[in-house]
């Protein structure tokens, strides 16, 4: 929600806004008096709660998603920098209540939250033969997407990719393609297509494939 309320910002503004106008012209046509106090208020509120909406809203959306994932949204804890696979379709009657599903039951979601304040995590991701698949990365100070590995940008080959965050200047292994990340907290959110339900088994294990490496305990191909 919060990335639609960025896209549509401008719109979202101009309703609140109409919805204000047609409350003054109420007000006055019912015989309200005292038209600069009312409007000089107004206006105040308005402005501070545009202002509130629009800047607070997805840094308190993703606070809840974190909250989520890191007290158990596989059931158990999972932890900081570490991904979980969901191992089940998503059914169409959960596709908006679940905190992973986004409408589709044709894939197997994964999650976690990354904190690079300690250093870069490594993301590998197996090949994957063809199949769709993808990892974005979102700033949830904002809720933009800053990055996006998988079939459309990447390939669907067996890879690793360095996540840095912000002011970080150490190597990068010519193994690895770096992800250079805004801030240091870090939304990650995959999808891996599942084609049937005899395919489910096979997408799941290239799912668990998809994992977080510290980088001093990284080593290639693995």
């Amino acid at each position: 929600m919060n990335r639609l309320i960025l896209k549509y910002k401008y719109p979202i503004t101009f309703a609140i806004l109409a919805v204000l106008a047609w409350v003054v012209y109420r007000y006055f046509s019912m015989g309200g008096s005292q038209l600069i106090t009312f409007v000089v208020v107004a206006v105040i509120v308005w402005g501070l709660g545009t202002f509130v909406f629009l800047y607070f809203w997805p840094p308190i959306t993703y606070s809840a998603y974190k909250r989520a994932i890191v007290h158990g949204l596989g059931g158990d804890p999972i932890p900081v920098n570490t991904l979980y696979a969901v191992p089940k379709l998503a059914s169409p009657s959960a596709s908006n209540a679940s905190l992973l599903a986004t409408g589709t039951n044709d894939v197997l979601y994964i999650g976690g939250w990354l904190d690079l304040s300690k250093g870069p995590q490594v993301l590998h991701v197996p090949d994957m033969a063809g199949r769709y698949y993808s990892v974005q990365f979102t700033d949830p100070s904002d809720g933009t997407n800053f990055a996006y590995v998988g079939k459309r940008t990447t390939g669907t080959e067996a890879g690793d990719y360095l996540v840095s965050g912000p002011g970080w200047k150490g190597a990068v292994s010519q193994a690895m393609t770096q992800i250079a990340s805004p801030h240091n907290s870090i939304l990650v959110f995959g999808r891996v297509f599942v084609e049937s339900d005899s395919d489910l088994p096979t997408a799941y294990g290239l799912a668990k494939q998809i994992q977080l490496t510290e980088l001093r305990r990284w080593q290639p191909g693995h």
